[in-house]
């Protein structure tokens, strides 16, 4: 086979199997959206952050060819048992942030704090997950009210529209919500 026939292959190849799996739409829509990056089953997406279920490995580098800067996971080491995740992110240049809870007795002011922390500071895009996308939504939730500006039943749409189903989630945001806001 010729050079010129075998980088053909190649080519053809490698177009074949990015038009196959999506990669993100960009980041930076000015509302909530949703989105495609690989096979992330929840994802949207609103001004440089990514708001998704649990990636696989190979989704991650979907989001790094994409531009994607850090990761934010939710999930406690424990649950992830395909790969480390840790190393899979830090391995592709990305920053990676763990704020690690599960279940409303885990929601605390504490952990609200420091994903509102990094929801406003870390490099963008970001993509921010757990499992389903039920944490994320919660932490969202708090978020949008306090630091976004939105009002609360609007902030309450966006997280069960990103993922939040837990009633109690609901609950404990409301409650943060209303010590942190005037």
């Amino acid at each position: 086979m010729t050079t010129r026939a075998l980088l053909f292959l190649v080519l053809a190849g490698t177009i074949a199997a990015c038009a196959s799996t999506p990669s993100p739409k960009p980041a930076t829509a000015a509302r909530l959206e949703p989105a495609q990056c690989g096979s992330i089953s929840r994802l949207h997406s609103y001004n440089g952050i990514l708001l998704a279920s649990q990636p696989s490995a190979a989704d991650f580098d979907f989001a790094r060819k994409d531009g994607v800067k850090a990761v934010l996971n939710f999930r406690l080491d424990s649950e992830l048992k395909d790969f480390e995740e840790a190393k899979v992110v830090e391995g592709l240049g990305m920053k990676y942030i763990s704020i690690p809870w599960h279940g409303e007795e885990q929601l605390t002011d504490a952990v609200f704090d420091k994903g509102r922390q990094a929801l406003s500071t870390a490099p963008r895009p970001l993509l921010v997950h757990c499992a389903s996308a039920n944490r994320v939504g919660a932490i969202w939730f708090a978020w949008r009210a306090i630091d976004g500006g939105v009002p609360v039943e609007q902030a309450l749409d966006e997280a069960k529209t990103i993922g939040m189903k837990t009633p109690g989630f609901e609950t404990r945001g409301r409650a943060y919500i209303a010590k942190h806001t005037k």
